[in-house]
């Protein structure tokens, strides 16, 4: 079956197609591809491997230390998430220069991933992450899963999740772009508004779909 988006740029060549599965924070996307992994799809995570990139590229950490100073990072050289999470979703312009470092690093990394994957004679990647559409990342992927789940329900789960507030939550979520946005560019859409077994079937009939692509 050919791609959605067989004019645009693709993260792979040849038989290898790119899912990518994402939503606003706390919509259940990382369950989702959970589950599909545990059927056997490879699954990439972008969100772990930003962190990964951070913590490790010295010409990204330099860049990120510029713009957040040296508090950005613990002695030990580890990301300090909470500090680093307060001035960014604090500043527009500091998140959009944040991620013009570390996005074009993450979107090489997932494409050697991917094409890894290619060589060992995978036909599928599922790609995770939470800024598909806001990075662009969208126009490199074949097609594209959008959990969604009401505002309500996500800030409870982010809240039980994190321990943060209702108002840090909603400061995340207006670094988003908002659902409807989000559906409206789905390929596919997973409703998670419901139990854990609800969820299941759906994915079981997502997994149904992306076999017939695959």
């Amino acid at each position: 079956m050919p791609s959605k988006r067989s004019g645009t740029r693709r993260f792979s060549s040849g038989s290898l197609y790119t899912i990518g599965v994402t939503g606003g924070i706390g919509s259940g996307k990382s369950t989702v591809c959970r589950l599909l992994e545990e059927q056997g799809y490879p699954v990439l995570s972008a969100d772990p491997l930003a962190i990964e990139i951070e913590e490790s590229d010295p010409v990204v950490m330099r860049k990120i230390k510029a713009l957040l100073g040296s508090e950005a990072y613990t002695a030990q050289g580890a990301l300090n998430r909470h500090y680093s999470a307060d001035r960014i979703f604090s500043s527009k312009r500091l998140q959009k220069s944040i991620e013009a470092v570390v996005h074009p690093a993450v979107f090489r990394e997932l494409r050697r991933r991917i094409m890894e994957l290619s060589n060992a004679g995978e036909h599928l990647a599922v790609i995770e992450a939470a800024l598909i559409f806001e990075s662009g990342m969208h126009e490199s992927l074949d097609y594209i899963v959008v959990v969604d789940a009401g505002e309500t329900v996500r800030i409870a789960r982010v809240i039980a999740r994190d321990g943060v507030s209702a108002d840090e939550v909603r400061k995340r979520m207006a670094a988003q772009w908002p659902m409807e946005r989000k559906v409206r560019l789905a390929d596919f859409v997973i409703g998670n508004n419901g139990s854990k077994e609800e969820l299941q079937s759906r994915v079981q009939l997502l997994r149904i779909i992306i076999d017939q692509l695959a």
